[in-house]
């Protein structure tokens, strides 16, 4: 015995390592679909600006699960979308406007602020039975073809069948499997704050392509003191992050005002501000044996376009999924079978969101008249095609969900 009662070892169907957004979501999910699970690792707060849009698909699946409810309140729906050429190209085509009424949805996606979301989740964690959380991290792992056996910091063991990585860029369930991480650093900086404004924002969240990097204003639910709110991710060069790090909230906050254009009228800073480094991670092989990654641990994606966490919500439908079908069809959840059938499900999907937050990124950096032409050309023929426009609006929000079974 270790803690009390708590016995030294423990075996359960799945071993999660990880408490952020996507850990927390597959603990809740897979003790959803009926497996016995222990999640491992301290709770994640990351503050400073950060919110994630949670597009139609991921709020779909935490609606299947019955976490939406419960996020719904602390979220802005994104109703429409505006995209802005503010490069200074000799070819500026005109703002192009997306609406998801136009696809019969009411709203792309929601945005909500990472703590509260992280929050919620863990409040809901506590109280659906067949999770146990343990705040202590892992310490080693040893797969076998029987089972994989966890040692956490704290000298416990864990014994399941199916680990799920989800913790992070660094993830140490991905190293103790010998799995390779490709990273590749951009020449940029995102600068991640809350703003008041003086106008509404009408539900628009509106995206500035600059030459720095996308410059990109997304709402936020009112407060008591704001009733007009957004959250702001500015990619920049690493050298104007610098300078704009060392500004006070009121020098900063004409600067934010004057490359939105005065779009949303004056602003105001709310709350600490974030300086993250622009990385893109690649993992070619997101298993190994007993073992999934999912979330960063599994792919690293620059903050454009709002998809890093919703493939990462992906990634954890997936991989309950094939573990739920896996049970129903008596064979085991982290056997070969069930790894490579995840492994199928998520690599097209991966290659193609990294590949498109990538070239959009390229193509902001590259002064190039063809690709300016190019692009331009590109919004202009959505703004006037309406079937090729809500094609590809289907398609930013992400592939169909895979349902439970």
């Amino acid at each position: 015995m270790t803690n009390g009662d708590e016995p030294s070892r423990r075996d359960v169907d799945v071993l999660i390592a990880g408490a952020g957004l996507a850990g927390l979501t597959a603990a809740y999910g897979m003790a959803k679909a009926g497996f016995d699970v222990v999640c491992c690792g301290a709770a994640e707060r990351t503050g400073r600006g950060r919110t994630v849009a949670l597009l139609d698909q991921s709020v779909a699946f935490l609606d299947s699960l019955g976490l939406w409810a419960t996020l719904q309140s602390r979220a802005a729906p994104l109703r429409s979308l505006r995209l802005i050429d503010d490069t200074g190209s000799f070819f500026p085509p005109r703002p192009a406007e997306f609406h998801a009424a136009e696809i019969g949805l009411d709203a792309f996606g929601w945005n909500i602020e990472n703590d509260l979301m992280a929050e919620a989740l863990a409040a809901s964690v506590a109280e659906i039975p067949g999770v146990k959380r343990f705040a202590t991290g892992i310490a080693a792992y040893e797969a076998s073809a029987e089972a994989v056996r966890a040692r956490l910091g704290d000298g416990r063991e864990i014994v399941a069948r199916l680990a799920i990585g989800a913790d992070g860029r660094d993830s140490k369930a991905r190293r103790a499997a010998g799995l390779t991480a490709r990273a590749h650093r951009y020449p940029q900086t995102a600068l991640t704050v809350h703003l008041a404004h003086r106008l509404p924002h009408d539900d628009f969240s509106t995206e500035f392509h600059t030459r720095g990097g996308p410059f990109t204003l997304v709402p936020l639910p009112a407060s008591a003191t704001a009733p007009n709110r957004s959250s702001l991710v500015w990619v920049m060069s690493e050298q104007e992050a610098r300078r704009r790090e060392r500004l006070d909230d009121e020098a900063l906050s004409p600067e934010i005002e004057r490359q939105a254009h005065s779009l949303l009228g004056a602003m105001r800073i709310e709350g600490s501000r974030g300086f993250f480094p622009m990385i893109r991670q690649t993992v070619p092989t997101i298993t190994a044996e007993r073992l999934a990654l999912v979330g960063d641990a599994a792919h690293v994606l620059p903050p454009i376009g709002a998809q890093g966490l919703n493939l990462g919500l992906r990634d954890v439908e997936a991989i309950v999924a094939c573990a739920a079908e896996a049970r129903a069809d008596g064979r085991d959840i982290g056997a070969e079978g069930t790894l490579t059938a995840y492994e199928r499900a998520r690599r097209a999907d991966i290659m193609l969101r990294t590949g498109a937050v990538d070239g959009l990124n390229r193509s902001l950096l590259t002064h190039f008249g063809a690709l300016d032409f190019a692009r331009g050309a590109g919004l202009a023929t959505l703004s006037a095609l309406g079937p090729l426009r809500r094609l590809v609006m289907r398609a930013g929000i992400g592939p169909r969900s895979t349902r439970l079974p």
